[in-house]
């Protein structure tokens, strides 16, 4: 699928030399090495390793897997088709406009036709893979429609499986659940929807929401957002339950309670709505999916130090979008829900002391895996690299006065959705998780790696500016950058998180610089620093 691909590993000793399909490969002083090589040719891939020193000798063939093809169905001969390759498949719920694809693979000189519900013949065009295929109404595939392929004299009949129309039922209903975190309170437990099936995780919603399904495919159910809006959940996260009407929520009169460290905001809503918040520079925006809004009055206390007022508006017949102003830049928030009533809790900023910016803070550091993980060239792996560095760490900022949280401090494995909870348990000021990078199969990683940091939520952005700063200053490699992305560590809500990815422990010279304790103290360090700035930039200027 690549021209040309990476292969790194160690021939144990850098007085050695080595030759992959002929090219000479550099061997680095501990006997590690990464290629960038073509891809090789022929019906049977692999590489020809040679390792030479003095008069000794090794070769190694390295076989190559290249995915599976299916083989061409015959033009001669019997009458064959491919009948795994039937579409649509079954268990599709859809409303009866969308569009669904029909299709089969047959040799390309054999002619296919459908036989839709209506009635009407479609005949199904050939394309790539020799799949012939038609993209049709899902209403007309209400029945099973049947598929028949003829070349001369020969034909085959197949029948598919029936499309149930979503229009032809009365309303169904889903209870959502929780099946990926193994915890209960408040924020642990969530249910994952996504925009698409498969895609990117968007709204994280409290178990025991009720909403309208409006579709279905094999192992993912659509529901009803609000009248304008729909989303995916795997299938095993919503149970179906009786319901004779659709679910009707109101938001009614708001109460804003000043805590110790945060402020709660309370809407009672009466049943779990579907819900987003948004940060902005000095507000959060809450929006209630499927819920209008009754608020007349909002009681707010004389003076609360984070929330300077609230605001609603109706922006669309079933959708409520609340804006909480705040006195200060979003820090950190949770949504909770309690008996009827939905409570967002604002958390207040730390206060800082520039000259001791570190004191008195509680970090969450998180050394990234196992499970899972990358591996160097010499078998450094990653879990075990990244520990260091945290062990390393953790002095530095108790020299700080900090309080470390270690989300792990042992070799053994920690959950990922685990990650996040502990420090939220912990309390946290701040979650920073360490890694380690690498690169899929196909990308060149001498012309891209270096230092990069990641983070999900605005409150978290500018810690990892300030953070990336650190680790090119110390650990001297190419700057990658700051990047948005979607990750389970850093989606988390009541602290800002990054995670850093300070090296390539593919690299020979970059895992070999993350055996030795100075370049695991420099990574440390450009961690600490990092903090200490951003810690900084919170306290309020001088008079």
């Amino acid at each position: 699928a690549r021209d040309s691909t990476f292969l790194f590993g160690s021939v144990g000793s850098g007085l050695a030399s080595l030759t992959i399909n002929g090219a000479a490969v550099p061997v680095n002083p501990n006997g590690s090495f990464l290629a960038w090589l073509p891809f090789p040719a022929g019906d049977k891939p692999k590489y020809e390793l040679v390792a030479k020193k003095g008069e000794s000798e090794v070769t190694s063939a390295l076989e190559v897997a290249r995915p599976a093809v299916p083989a061409p169905l015959p033009e001669t001969g019997k009458l064959v088709v491919d009948r795994k390759s039937v579409l649509p498949d079954s268990g599709l719920r859809l409303r009866g406009d969308e569009i669904v694809r029909v299709g089969i693979r047959a040799p390309a000189n054999a002619t296919v036709a459908a036989r839709l519900a209506d009635g009407s013949v479609r005949e199904l065009v050939a394309g790539a893979g020799q799949l012939f295929r038609a993209d049709v109404p899902a209403r007309l595939l209400a029945k099973p429609v049947r598929l028949a392929v003829s070349r001369g004299k020969e034909s085959i009949t197949l029948t598919t499986p029936p499309v149930a129309l979503v229009d032809a039922d009365a309303p169904r209903f889903v209870e959502l659940k929780n099946s990926n975190v193994d915890a209960k309170g408040d924020t642990d437990a969530v249910t994952i929807v996504r925009p698409s099936i498969g895609g990117t995780y968007k709204w994280f919603l409290f178990p025991g929401t009720v909403l309208e399904t409006t579709g279905s495919r094999p192992g993912w159910t659509r529901v009803r957002l609000d009248e304008t809006l729909e989303a995916w959940v795997e299938s095993r996260d919503a149970a179906p339950v009786e319901r004779a009407a659709g679910v009707r929520r109101t938001a009614g009169n708001a109460r804003v309670v000043t805590g110790e460290r945060s402020t709660d905001v309370r809407i009672p809503v009466g049943e779990r709505p579907a819900w987003a918040v948004d940060a902005s520079a000095d507000a959060l925006t809450l929006t209630l999916y499927g819920t209008v809004s009754d608020v007349d009055i909002v009681n707010m206390p004389t003076s609360d130090p984070s929330v300077r007022d609230l605001t609603w508006e109706q922006v669309g017949s079933d959708r409520v979008r609340l804006t909480v102003h705040l006195k200060h830049a979003p820090y950190g928030w949770l949504a909770l829900w309690d008996r009827g009533t939905f409570v967002l809790r604002v958390r207040r900023p730390p206060a800082v002391d520039p000259a001791r910016p570190l004191a008195g803070k509680v970090v969450a550091i998180d050394a990234g895996h196992p499970p899972i993980g990358s591996t160097g060239p010499t078998g450094l792996y990653e879990g075990d690299a990244v520990l260091a560095v945290a062990n390393a760490l953790r002095p530095m900022l108790e020299r700080e006065g900090a309080t470390v949280v270690m989300t792990r401090s042992a070799p053994g494995p920690v959950a990922l959705g685990a990650r996040p909870i502990i420090a939220r348990r912990a309390d946290a000021d701040v979650f920073v998780s360490i890694h380690l990078n690498a690169h899929p199969d196909g990308v060149n990683p001498y012309r891209t790696n270096g230092s990069g940091t990641y983070y999900f939520h605005d409150q978290s952005a500018s810690l990892a500016r300030f953070v990336q700063q650190g680790l090119v200053r110390w650990m001297g490699l190419r700057d990658l950058g700051v990047n948005y992305d979607n990750l389970a560590v850093a989606r988390q809500t009541w602290m800002p998180a990054i995670l850093c990815e300070g090296a390539f422990v593919i690299l020979p010279d970059q895992e070999a610089a993350l055996r030795t304790p100075e370049f695991q103290s420099r990574y440390a360090i450009g961690i600490l620093e990092g903090l200490e700035q951003w810690f900084r930039s919170l306290a309020p200027p001088h008079p």
